[in-house]
């Protein structure tokens, strides 16, 4: 092959991403801007109104629980596969791959919800070109694909001016509506920080409050999945992790907050109603916020920013994705070529597998004529939460399985903290399998989701048991091929796990 071929080496590109650019990746992954606008306004109708931001905080203290012992075990092992290590570190080879065969499914499944969300943005705001959301989706998905494979510091480096613009733009709205006191009601605290009126179920159901706040966290775990291309990663691991943590969390719970404020909190559901058409146009609110405490400039300003927000979201979960495939196949579970990379240190045949599995199934959902909002985007976005908890719950019980009689962590990191974390978390998972049936849009015809659990049609149970399915599927391919990845040895002597 020449140089300008794609090369067999098996190790990505080393020291190219700092702290900083790592959290990058998993911010824009968040899609903070997205949430804001699409998730917080359904939260606050349908969930525990003026509780929201509380919800969002406590969330985020539950993934800062289960941070500490992924941080702990980030220091014994770098490995591109995150999950997949770490899990087959604390309960063996054939577990580990299973979960990472979840883990990609999740991220192949929150990219799809994405560039589904991405087209149904820009065929509204640009209805005279006349393409279709798959049209404008297909678009996003070659522009990710190239970035993808020109190396990781190039994402970083426009993900960096994208989230730049984003964040400030949340962090204006909020402080302005904090610098004037707040809207009609004020700034109440209490009302919307307090565990009574988290959990309360006098408005709406916490349960769908918290969902929606788990999902506007996945994604925040891919700061392990760049160790071997970080500068130092038993140190940038960790502090980017809890850096990206810890301003997702403040994001999401200060405006959020803001924007209960801003509105009045004492009616906040018919505030959030008045200024979204009854949730027709979600981001309604957030602009409406925005407009009269800052200017309508930055509400205009936003608009443009959700575009890309969304765009910034899809560019990390192509990477997070061929990363995964790159891992599992250094491993020999799946066809070693996928562990080659590009002149550009990037693993380049991993990206084409998940550029190709994203772009059949737009091709797929276009020629059906199924609806972007109700399908691509409403299946998958449910489906990958379900995942990613799932596999947190896993790593919580490797790190505890892992440190149990070795040296190497504090008692808080190895059993406390993640103990408390699978708690919340198990937790986390069981509001979002019940209300499957609202995230995803697949309850039973004849019942009310937003009272009503676990009552879903056939297409929804086949889509909230899809994770188990794909575990079972991961620990089969697992144990066919263990002879041809009998060298991903799980021992003390490797940091890492191929």
């Amino acid at each position: 092959m020449s140089d300008n071929s794609q090369s067999t080496a098996n190790t990505l590109g080393k020291n190219r991403l700092g702290v900083l650019g790592i959290v990058f990746f998993v911010v824009a992954a968040a899609a903070p801007l997205v949430g804001m606008t699409g998730a917080v306004p359904v939260a606050v109708v349908l969930g525990n109104g003026i509780a929201v931001p509380g919800t969002y905080l406590l969330v985020g203290i539950t993934l800062l629980l289960f941070s500490v012992g992924y941080a702990a075990m980030s220091s014994h092992v770098t490995n591109t596969g995150a999950f997949f290590a770490y899990v087959g570190r604390g309960f063996g080879v054939i577990p580990g791959v299973a979960s990472a065969f979840v883990s990609l499914f999740a991220y192949i499944t929150i990219q799809l919800a994405i560039f589904g969300f991405f087209g149904i943005v820009l065929s509204g705001e640009f209805p005279n070109v006349g393409w279709s959301p798959y049209t404008w989706a297909l678009l996003a998905w070659a522009v990710s694909f190239a970035l993808s494979w020109f190396s990781v510091d190039v994402g970083a480096k426009f993900l960096g001016v994208l989230m730049i613009l984003e964040v400030a733009s949340l962090l204006v709205t909020a402080l302005a509506v904090f610098f004037k006191g707040g809207g009609p009601d004020g700034l109440d605290l209490a009302g919307s920080f307090s565990l009574s009126n988290v959990f309360s179920t006098a408005t709406g159901a916490p349960g769908i409050a918290l969902a929606f706040a788990f999902a506007s966290f996945i994604g925040f775990e891919a700061t392990a999945i760049y160790g071997e291309e970080a500068r130092d990663p038993k140190r940038a691991v960790p502090r980017a992790t809890y850096l990206a943590i810890g301003v997702i969390t403040a994001l999401f719970a200060l405006v959020s907050f803001a924007m209960v404020s801003g509105l009045g909190s004492k009616d906040i559901i018919g505030n959030i109603m008045k200024s979204t058409g009854d949730l027709a146009n979600p981001a309604g609110a957030l602009f409406a916020v925005a407009s009269t405490f800052v200017g309508s400039w930055l509400a205009t300003l936003m608009k443009w920013l959700v575009v890309s927000s969304l765009f910034a979201g899809i560019l990390a979960f192509q990477n997070s994705g061929a990363r995964y495939f790159f891992a599992l196949g250094r491993a020999g579970v799946l066809p070693q070529s996928l562990s080659r990379t590009n002149r550009h240190g990037s693993p380049g045949n991993g990206s084409i597998a998940v550029a190709a599995i994203a772009g059949l199934t737009i091709v797929i959902f276009r020629v059906q004529g199924l609806d972007a909002y109700k399908t691509m985007f409403s299946w998958f976005s449910a489906v990958s939460v379900v995942a990613i908890v799932f596999v947190e719950v896993l790593v919580c019980l490797a790190v505890m399985r892992y440190f149990s009689g070795r040296p190497g962590a504090s008692t808080w990191a190895r059993l406390v903290a993640p103990l408390l974390a699978v708690v919340g978390l198990i937790y986390g998972e069981y509001l979002l399998m019940s209300r499957f049936g609202l995230l995803a849009g697949t309850a039973q015809a004849d019942v009310d989701p937003t009272k009503v659990t676990w009552h879903l049609n056939t297409t929804g149970w086949v889509l909230v048991l899809s994770t188990f399915l794909v575990f079972i599927a991961g620990w089969v391919v697992a144990t066919v091929s263990k002879a041809s990845h009998k060298d991903a040895a799980v021992s003390d002597s490797d940091e890492v796990f191929v």
